[in-house]
């Protein structure tokens, strides 16, 4: 049988205490938090914050092109021609979808950064003039 090692006070503490009081759940959430930018205030490249956008849409115009591409196909070929146009179109539609969709997300983070930046100098304004 196994004794547990008695802490530096005498005291004896139960397993789970010790993992209660080395848990670090606060910085852990701050750590696995989404958005790093709201915890740490140095400023991020532009391909950090457009690079989803951007991938949306490079995405969206490819698959739009392969659309194009094969519902051209369906006009061209004679074998093969129903799948042709049922397969055309759904990609046309889907990659026009990705297409609008990163493009309207650009301007939605733009509007959030300007907003971000207004905060900020918000903050240093009134912790200036309250801070005195």
């Amino acid at each position: 049988m196994e004794i547990p090692p008695k802490s530096p006070d005498g005291s004896e503490k139960s397993p789970q205490s010790k993992e209660l009081l080395t848990s670090n759940t606060a910085s852990t959430l701050c750590i696995s938090s989404r958005s790093e930018s709201v915890w740490t205030s140095e400023s991020r490249s532009k391909w950090d914050i457009y690079h989803k956008p951007v991938i949306v849409v490079s995405v969206g115009a490819a698959v739009f092109l392969f659309g194009i591409v094969i519902t051209s196909l369906s006009c061209i070929q004679t074998e093969n021609k129903n799948v042709y146009k049922m397969c055309g179109p759904a990609f046309l539609s889907l990659g026009l979808m990705l297409l609008v969709c990163g493009l309207v997300w650009i301007p939605i983070i733009r509007k959030k950064q300007k907003q971000r930046q207004k905060s900020r100098f918000l903050q240093t304004l009134k912790s200036f003039f309250f801070n005195r």
